[in-house]
């Protein structure tokens, strides 16, 4: 199994949500988040005064997956939430070495 964590612009959210439906993942943790890449935010000026705003806000979408479905999963999102400028976020991929349902002690990719 593995859990993939994606932050993507918050604008695609909605996409990405429904790319990674329509591929059959069922479940996913969404969190706003703030951070900032190799763009480093943006200047803005408000009532006359320039400030920097240097953590721009983000979407962090985590999933986790059986490793078959890894590869699709990354497609979707790669489709969804592409946009081909700066700062349209990063995948990570992490082994997990456990899944358990809580309800009913499931466990491994039945718990997912």
């Amino acid at each position: 199994m593995k859990k993939l964590e994606a932050i993507i612009q918050p604008f695609k959210m909605e996409d990405v949500k429904r790319a990674l439906t329509d591929i059959g993942v069922t479940g996913m943790t969404i969190t706003e988040v703030k951070g900032h890449g190799r763009q480093k935010g943006h200047k803005e000026v408000y009532r006359g005064n320039e400030y920097v705003v240097d953590l721009l806000p983000k979407v962090k979408v985590e999933v986790v997956l059986a490793d078959n479905k890894v590869e699709d999963a990354i497609q979707a999102i790669l489709g969804a939430a592409r946009t081909g400028k700066i700062g349209d976020g990063k995948i990570f991929l992490y082994e997990v070495a456990e899944a358990i349902r809580i309800r009913n002690d499931e466990r491994g990719e039945t718990a997912l």
